[in-house]
């Protein structure tokens, strides 16, 4: 276990399975005391929590709809009573209801959004008024807080049959960059991940059979589909004080997806 976190306290939106599970556990691994977040199963937030026990760091199951503001308000209060204040904010959670355009509902869309794009800002909102009332604390972190966003490819590559995701991770782009240059001085630093092909549930049907396996790799030069370890490791890195210079940043982590793969015999 490395000690690059030890000390601070983390919060990772969404994180009863997927990319959030694989972010929570990196953390905890990285000695960071880490809130669970989930909307959904109980259980499995639970499970998570519990394999980060055994990293020796403080570990809270917290439930919270990330688009209600009172929710997330809750939640914040929770993780202060418990934790006494928050040093990193993994704005995670988020979903796909995919469909053709035209077909799109507005209950779709709204929900999207409501998760992927004003759920991170509620969030955010709540931990850079911690940062901002309670400063740097050299011991702890040369920065006064960090928020990581967990945007996508899809804030570059449009999406067809996904457009209120593609959407959702666009405004995630600008609102990071947003926090970021709004919130520098006061030594908060904001930066983003955009994960490519990673294997999650949400994405099964794109790799669970050889068949599908072997179409996706079309689209990734590295030849290789992600892992959450690896979108894991980018989140301590950027936790960490070893990137206090990097801010308002998107940091691709897809293997090559968006070197525009079908160029590469000249289109």
């Amino acid at each position: 276990m490395s000690e690059l976190l030890k000390g601070q306290k983390a919060l990772v939106t969404g994180s009863s399975s997927g990319i959030g599970h694989g972010v929570a556990i990196a953390l905890a691994k990285a000695g960071a005391d880490v809130v669970i977040n989930y909307a959904g199963s109980k259980e499995k937030a639970e499970a998570v929590a519990h394999e980060a026990t055994q990293y020796g760091g403080k570990v809270l199951v917290a439930r919270a709809d990330v688009s209600n503001e009172a929710d997330v308000q809750a939640m914040f209060q929770l993780m202060f009573k418990e934790f006494g204040t928050i040093d990193i904010l993994v704005n995670n959670a988020g979903l796909q209801q995919d469909s053709p355009f035209v077909d799109m509902t507005l209950e779709k869309w709204n929900k999207v959004i409501g998760i992927n794009l004003t759920g991170q800002f509620l969030c955010a909102r709540e931990a850079i008024r911690e940062f901002l009332r309670r400063g740097v604390v050299k011991e702890v972190s040369c920065a006064a807080g960090k928020v990581i966003c967990m945007s996508s490819v899809h804030e570059m590559i449009p999406w067809a049959g996904h457009a209120n995701y593609a959407t959702s991770k666009g405004g995630v782009m600008l609102l990071m960059k947003s926090m970021a240059q709004e919130h520098a001085p006061k030594k908060i630093r904001v930066n983003s991940i955009c994960p490519g092909a990673i294997k999650t549930p949400i994405n099964k049907g794109a790799w669970e059979t050889p068949e599908a396996l072997e179409d996706l790799m079309h689209v990734i030069p590295y030849k290789r589909i992600g892992e959450v370890e690896d979108i894991g490791n980018a989140a301590v890195w950027l936790a960490s004080d070893l990137s206090d210079y990097v801010n308002g940043t998107s940091l691709f982590v897809d293997g090559g997806m968006t070197l525009f793969p079908g160029f590469t015999t000249n289109g």
